[in-house]
């Protein structure tokens, strides 16, 4: 599926990369050159629309307590000194297609990311990224997979985004990971959860010199390498190759046939 509108090497207008899209490329460089300068993205995946109303329920519960100033139980149980974060741009840094947004002037990339919510350290006034994730496991709850690389990025990015707006912000942020209880007797209409607040020290030492090999890569006229274990642009490439083969024009001449 081809995007609206790919990237140009010179373009005077900002290009807008999204918090996903800078995953992407350091997940693929390939995968992100064909998506983002050739407009072939990748097939898309499944909603995770479960996961999704559990974000929109935290927000609903979370903005409760805000709008009163008042901590929720999470948050005092968690042993932290803060209140959820109001700021009349708050609905803006939580849409995705708008997020919180910053021009990074030596790239002309207009980067964004929509952020889950925001706390208010009461004692250093800065501000706490904290981002909701929900699944269903025998097991607890961690940020120790391999693949959980991906969630501590997305944390690193908005800590960067906000400081590059000028707010002060934690190193310190939070993930409330909702684990679904599965081994219940019935259903009963009600999905349970266990909840674990797990605390994350970031580091977006990354952001700035992954901006400007991203401006590298898709100032380039070569698509980079094929990733090894990429199933996706391996895929791309070879029909790229298997379309351009003469013998193509004869299947089909026998196809019609």
């Amino acid at each position: 599926m081809a995007r609206k509108y790919s990237y140009h090497p010179g373009q005077a207008a900002p290009f807008r990369i999204s918090r996903s899209k800078v995953d992407l490329f350091l997940n693929c460089p390939c995968c992100f050159y064909l998506d983002v300068r050739l407009g072939v993205k990748r097939p898309p995946g499944f909603p995770f629309n479960l996961n999704s109303a559990v974000d929109a329920l935290l927000k609903n519960e979370f903005d409760q307590y805000r709008a009163e100033s008042l901590p929720h139980p999470y948050i005092i149980n968690a042993g932290i000194n803060a209140i959820p974060y109001q700021n009349a741009e708050l609905d803006t840094w939580r849409s995705n297609f708008k997020g919180v947004a910053h021009l990074h002037a030596a790239t002309n990339f207009e980067t964004f990311g929509a952020v889950d919510d925001l706390w208010l350290d009461l004692d250093s006034k800065e501000l706490i990224v904290v981002d909701y994730k929900a699944t269903s496991k025998a097991d607890d709850v961690s940020l120790d997979a391999d693949w959980q690389i991906g969630y501590k990025r997305q944390m690193e990015f908005y800590q960067w985004l906000l400081r590059q707006n000028g707010y002060k912000v934690a190193v310190q942020g939070w993930f409330v990971y909702c684990n679904g209880i599965k081994d219940k007797p019935s259903f009963n209409q009600q999905l349970d959860f266990k909840i674990s607040m797990l605390p994350y020290t970031g580091d977006d030492s990354w952001v700035e010199p992954t901006l400007h090999n991203i401006k590298h890569c898709l100032d380039s006229d070569n698509a980079p390498e094929a990733t090894e274990d990429c199933d996706f642009c391996q895929y791309a490439l070879k029909y790229a190759a298997a379309v351009k083969n003469p013998l193509r024009n004869k299947i089909e001449r026998l196809s019609d046939g």
